[in-house]
């Protein structure tokens, strides 16, 4: 029966971890959504979570949930602020949304220790550095 559904495959669409501010004392990130689509996406629900080891131990994040409504062609959304004290944990991002009558969903992952400033490039639509997931995959 799963043979029988159509494969939606995601394109042009990522998530990502965007530094907003950086201070000598701190930094501040935010989560965006980034659509580079020529088509705007409709009822857009991410859900959002953390897991993984912290000093020893197993560590999980509640869960949570965003709905998004629309997302315009071209734009970005902000999903969420992230706090650096997550970044040692597998952050997990499942994003669903709608192209007219045809539903599509793609899990996004942030492996520990991927959101460093080596790892940071300007991430389109939303003009500053970050770690990008997505894009034409």
């Amino acid at each position: 029966m799963k043979k029988d559904l159509p494969v939606n495959i995601v394109e042009d669409i990522s998530i990502a971890v965007v530094l907003e501010n950086a201070t000598p004392d701190s930094k501040s990130w935010t989560v965006y959504l980034v659509n580079e689509k020529n088509v705007a996406l409709t009822n857009v629900l991410v859900s959002s979570k953390g897991y993984g080891q912290k000093e020893g131990r197993e560590v999980k994040t509640t869960t949570l949930r965003h709905f998004l409504g629309d997302v315009s062609a071209h734009s970005a959304v902000q999903i969420e602020v992230i706090d650096t004290q997550v970044f040692g944990l597998t952050n997990e991002y499942w994003l669903s949304y709608y192209i007219e009558n045809t539903i599509y969903d793609k899990k996004y992952i942030f492996l520990p220790e991927s959101i460093v400033d080596e790892n940071l490039s300007k991430v389109p639509l939303v003009n500053k550095p970050g770690v990008i997931i997505g894009g034409n995959n």
